[in-house]
């Protein structure tokens, strides 16, 4: 129930698109109320829960619909869910990306407009005490504008760090910076959204990242695995996972306390990452570390939302 207007932008570059979002969900139904497909003349991005439904919208959204939706998924589709679902439909270019401010994004996506009281004073509460709108009012669909991404930065391009990213490159809400120390070291075409970053040494781009960063060391080498967390211990950052083995982070913690870091800071370094159940290829690593960051991410975002209400 949110717009990521840096991923909607991005999505823009490839031309005009409909969105489909489930505006409101009732009974048994594929997916909850937000989620969202992307729809060109020639690609879909996103799903609102596939099958009949999705097949459905695509179609509809390809020959230009817009406005709100209502299915009984039982008597319209033939399926076996039982619920209903509300779906809004909704066409973005990259100037009316632009044109979206402010917290809350309230369009009236029928005839109305003059925004009815009932939306004024969900809007109002909204933003005085925290208290969450529903997503349609009448025919006005209301979405919170999303934070500034989430800075990933991600050292190496190896086969975990191809993985990985490949992994997140998807999910919205994300800036992904991707380092390493030669062009040969990355994969001919880079997924759109993620930024490759070449040095002979990927530890002297330390200084180019947000303090407010998460990072994952994936790298080659030891040696440069150890001077990439003794810079950014120096740098700051907001989470820092290391690739390897329990013995290798016993010697790592030794050498950076060496270097004159606290145990108390070192201890802000999470190694190994992954989930070892999960076994060693680099996907199944890549999967339990996105897994991770996920959780916390969500997490994170709760929390915002709690204190949010509370204030």
């Amino acid at each position: 129930m949110s717009l990521d207007l840096a991923y909607l932008a991005r999505m823009a570059q490839r031309g005009a698109f409909t969105r489909v979002v489930v505006a409101r969900a009732q009974g048994s139904v594929p997916r909850e109320e937000g989620a969202a497909m992307l729809v060109w003349p020639d690609r879909i991005e996103g799903t609102i829960g596939g099958g009949a439904l999705e097949y459905a919208a695509v179609e509809k959204a390809r020959k230009g619909l817009t406005g709100i939706e209502k299915i009984p998924l039982g008597p319209a589709m033939a399926q076996c869910c039982g619920g209903a679902v509300t779906l809004a439909y909704e066409t973005f270019d990259a100037s009316s990306v632009a044109r979206i401010a402010g917290d809350w994004h309230a369009r009236p996506l029928g005839r109305t407009t003059n925004p009815p009281l009932a939306l004024t004073r969900a809007l109002s509460r909204a933003r005085d005490r925290g208290e969450t709108p529903p997503m349609l009012i009448g025919d006005w669909l209301i979405e919170r504008v999303t934070a500034p991404a989430t800075p990933i930065w991600i050292w190496g391009a190896g086969h975990v760090g191809r993985a990985f990213v490949s992994t997140l490159a998807p999910l919205p809400g994300l800036a992904i910076s991707w380092a390493d120390s030669g062009v040969e070291r990355f994969p001919e075409t880079t997924p759109e959204g993620v930024t490759p970053l070449i040095a002979e040494n990927p530890a002297d781009l330390v200084p180019l990242a947000p303090s407010n960063a998460r990072h994952f060391i994936l790298t080659y080498s030891h040696a440069l695995d150890l001077e990439l967390c003794h810079r950014l211990l120096t740098h700051g950052f907001t989470g820092l996972g290391l690739i390897g083995s329990a013995s290798k982070w016993v010697r790592f913690r030794k050498r950076l306390g060496m270097l004159g870091h606290t145990a108390a800071q070192i201890s802000r370094i999470a190694c190994p990452i992954g989930d070892p159940t999960l076994g060693k290829h680099p996907q199944a690593i890549a999967l339990g570390v996105a897994t991770g960051l996920v959780k916390e991410l969500t997490a994170a975002q709760a929390a915002t939302e709690r204190g949010t209400r509370a204030g």
